[in-house]
């Protein structure tokens, strides 16, 4: 049995990798949707991430189709107090920003898509500055109190904001952000490195990086000559130009086969093994796909393992 840990200062405990609910009602209908997250449940996983916005990118999509799915998923599982649910507020095209009133009728959405009356962990999607801290941190405060929310969290927000919205929360006495979910991979590290992660380790919050394996790439998948069937093949195949992504690659390959495992799970054992690193987030299109991120909790990579990646990806 996989150990969960725990997410920040929250009472959540979670499984050691978040599946990512952006393909759901995108590259996975509702039937492979339900197949994936029946595959991953029943290996122990129970920490689904979405947001109100997907997948509003998809022609003919309104977004909140991923929320859809998931909602009915619960329904037919019967399983809502089994699984933590994480969604999100700010690009939903009928609920843009973060204004008070936005997020709180956001959330109202969000929990009538979902078939809840809670969202365990409700993150601001992509912070916005012109809204003051006090406003959005006394909203979510609002639905913590009304049991709409059980935690918030932030994603896509400065150092200095999210230090300016934990110092408030502490002042007045509000609810406070336990988790930060930053865009980290190895070909992507100054996007959390540096102060966002400090003030991440200072307060004890729980990283639960996005595109952990920077849209596929660090799956090993995408190499010099090869085609790639995928709808993000053209943002991962990128990586392959710069000195960077093919060092990491080699490094990748070379400890997947010390450790007989796969180049995706590896490159999940490296962000996993980052101390502020509660579970990095993934997702699969198919059942397939599933084993090579669950193998993640498992994986222990060995400290020259860790510095020799680091290293390539420096």
């Amino acid at each position: 049995m996989t150990s969960l840990r725990k997410l920040g200062p929250s009472d959540l405990e979670v499984f050691p990798l978040a599946l990512g609910g952006n393909v759901f009602g995108w590259t996975a209908d509702r039937t492979q949707s339900f197949a994936v997250l029946d595959a991953y449940t029943a290996a122990g996983g129970n920490f689904i991430d979405t947001a109100d916005s997907y997948s509003v990118w998809v022609e003919g999509n309104k977004g909140g189709e991923s929320e859809t799915i998931i909602g009915q998923w619960i329904k037919e599982r019967g399983n809502r107090s089994d699984v933590v649910i994480a969604t999100k507020v700010s690009q939903h095209p009928d609920f843009q920003g973060l204004s008070a009133a936005n997020i709180k009728a956001a959330a109202d959405a969000s929990l009538k898509r979902l078939g809840t009356d809670y969202i365990d962990l409700y993150y601001t999607h992509f912070d916005k500055p012109e809204v003051p801290v006090e406003e959005i941190i006394g909203a979510l405060d609002e639905l913590v109190r009304a049991g709409k929310v059980r935690h918030i969290a932030a994603s896509n927000i400065s150092a200095e904001r999210l230090q300016a919205s934990l110092d408030f929360s502490d002042r007045e006495g509000l609810a406070r952000y336990a988790v930060l979910q930053p865009h980290y991979n190895l070909v992507s590290r100054d996007t959390y490195e540096g102060a966002l992660r400090d003030v991440a380790e200072r307060y004890g919050l729980a990283a639960v990086p996005y595109f952990a394996l920077a849209s596929g790439f660090l799956t090993g998948k995408y190499r010099p000559g090869a085609t790639v069937d995928s709808a993000r093949a053209q943002g991962a195949a990128k990586h392959l130009e710069t000195e960077r992504g093919r060092k990491v690659l080699a490094a990748l390959d070379e400890v997947a086969r010390a450790h007989d495992a796969e180049v995706a799970t590896v490159a999940l054992a490296w962000l996993a093994a980052e101390p502020t690193v509660a579970a990095p987030i993934a997702s699969a299109r198919t059942v397939e796909q599933l084993p090579a991120l669950l193998a993640v909790a498992e994986l222990r990579l060995t400290d020259a393992e860790i510095a020799q990646l680091t290293r390539a990806s420096a």
